[in-house]
């Protein structure tokens, strides 16, 4: 397995840069989606994805468990695409009830969980902490919850790519 992690503001092309990268292996590929749909809106923004991606990918719905659920989905695919990160954090944060300790545990589970997944897996994450500082307490944890997770997936990964102005730049 190689680690790609992909990284930038909000529709900066991280997630169109790392699907052209995942398109160029061969095989099916897989999407593994962390977000939740519960609106009309969301729904839209989930239809156009799909059909943007083409029949190449299946869709994998994980919310919580990508450490659990991804090494057995991954089997046979020819690449990952996990999108995104910060929906994954959100969703264990609230899930675990604003305990950053138990999301970065998960987090640290993930990666211990990566040497088992045998295909090219590409990790698209925001980076945040570009941003002002936010004005309340829950959104200043998520703020630097967020930089921790991504300093340590960065690290376990092959490569690192930020990616600005839909121009990726090469980290590592």
């Amino acid at each position: 397995m190689a680690l790609t992690f992909i990284t930038g503001g909000t529709r900066s092309g991280k997630s169109e840069y790392a699907q052209r990268l995942a398109e160029q292996c061969p095989g099916p590929l897989l999407y593994v989606a962390t977000a939740g749909i519960h609106d009309g809106e969301m729904a839209e923004r989930v239809r156009l994805h799909r059909l943007a991606r083409g029949e190449r990918w299946q869709t994998l719905e994980e919310p919580l468990d990508l450490a659990g659920k991804l090494p057995s989905a991954a089997a046979g695919a020819g690449a990952v695409l996990i999108d995104c990160v910060t929906l994954w954090l959100t969703n264990l944060l609230l899930h675990h009830g604003e305990d950053e300790a138990q999301v970065l545990g998960e987090v640290e589970r993930f990666i211990g969980a990566l040497p088992l997944v045998e295909a090219p897996l590409f990790l698209v994450s925001n980076e945040i902490g570009f941003g002002i500082v936010p004005e309340n307490r829950l959104a200043r944890r998520f703020r630097d919850l967020a930089g921790t997770a991504n300093q340590r997936l960065a690290a376990a990964a092959a490569e690192a790519w930020l990616v600005v102005s839909g121009i990726p730049l090469k980290l590592k």
